[in-house]
């Protein structure tokens, strides 16, 4: 996920792609290391602005997502186990 620099817009994809800029000299100016400077090349660096934003909206969409049905799923486990032992109390009585 993008880190606070890219959120904020104090770097984006458009520093990814400075031409004739110094990796040292871009990391430096935004206070990253270059590990963080190749990783956003790597994840952001032929994106526009508007599609890394859409990216990152669709990130954390997706992460919303994962969280509920990770919830649905312990719900579920639990009425089933619920369901189960009220079943064998039945069969005792």
């Amino acid at each position: 996920m993008p880190g606070p620099f890219f959120v904020s817009g104090a770097f984006g994809p458009s520093d990814v792609d400075e031409d004739g800029a110094k990796t040292a000299d871009v990391c430096r100016k935004h206070g990253i290391s270059s590990a963080t400077f190749y990783k956003f090349k790597a994840r952001y660096g032929g994106m526009d602005v508007s599609d890394a934003r859409r990216l990152k909206a669709l990130e954390d969409e997706n992460a919303c997502l994962k969280k509920l049905l990770a919830e649905q799923m312990l719900d579920n486990a639990i009425l089933k186990d619920v369901a189960a032992k009220n079943g064998d109390a039945r069969c005792e009585a």
